[in-house]
């Protein structure tokens, strides 16, 4: 049985939606597609990440994450057909009354309660504490799946990493910053999962806050817990170690948050 295992989790979140465009809010209660500048980010990140052998994909219930995570891995060199794994836990957070309004109503509803707008929670809506259990919840499915499935002697374990670092069968010659595979050396199964902005923030803020992540070099907890754009890109190394209870984390560190890199080059549509 493995006693430590390591792998790489990159979050991404979905294409722009006309919603996203017109700054509505959007939760899990409204289902809206991509926007054709949508698709367009999703080619994009698709390409950046197409040299990544992505072993799961998690994804999102709603259709703007299902379909980007659609594009992404018909773009990929090695993943073109991998079935998703459509999970419930990973939709976005709910919004209640306030679903489809004008983000500036939102804030509007929060300073009529005395409240800030991160703290705030519509009538029907769910809490950041909501949230982050779904997320905790998705996390010990997750590191469940992580174990049962690479349970088995072989790749997986920190001295297998390690030793593939030190052979150098991991190097690469494309610089290592704003790379599509950074942080990815010498860590043998990757993880993608396809989501939302709301829940990302949850995600990364638990992450680091509560379960004590690593932040990146050089880089500000403010810069990390910033909104996600339409496709920003997110990493994580993890690492699990079996308990008598289950798995459990042993360490993590934060490669990256919010890359948009893969959107330099897109023109951006002219306001209707």
């Amino acid at each position: 049985m493995l006693e430590m295992f390591t792998f790489s989790l990159t979050f991404v979140r979905h294409g722009e939606t006309q919603y996203n465009r017109d700054k509505l809010l959007q939760g899990h209660g409204v289902d809206t597609p991509l926007s054709e500048t949508g698709v367009q980010q999703a080619e994009a990140v698709g390409q950046y990440l197409r040299d990544i052998t992505f072993n799961r994909v998690f994804v999102s219930n709603l259709q703007r994450a299902v379909h980007t995570a659609e594009i992404i891995l018909r773009n990929n060199t090695h993943c073109s057909g991998m079935e998703m794994i459509m999970e419930p836990l990973l939709k976005e957070k709910g919004f209640g009354i306030a679903e489809g309004r004008h983000k500036e109503d939102l804030k509007n509803m929060a300073n009529a309660a005395g409240q800030s707008c991160r703290d705030y929670t519509p009538p029907g809506g769910e809490t950041q504490e909501q949230v982050k259990l779904r997320f905790k919840k998705f996390l010990k499915v997750l590191f469940k799946r992580m174990l049962d499935g690479y349970n088995s002697p072989g790749p997986g374990t920190i001295s297998e990493a390690l030793e593939a670092e030190d052979t150098g069968a991991a190097t690469s010659t494309v610089p290592l910053f704003g790379s599509a595979d950074d942080g990815l050396q010498g860590v043998p199964i990757h993880v993608l999962v396809v989501g939302h902005g709301a829940y990302i923030r949850v995600a990364i803020r638990h992450l680091v806050e509560d379960l004590n992540c690593a932040p990146p070099e050089g880089v500000k907890e403010s810069q990390m817990f910033s909104p996600c754009p339409n496709t920003g890109i997110n990493r994580f190394i993890l690492t699990l170690s079996q308990s008598e209870s289950g798995p459990v984390l042993s360490a993590a560190r934060c490669v990256f948050t919010n890359r948009k890199n893969h959107l330099e080059n897109l023109t951006a549509p002219e306001d209707k």
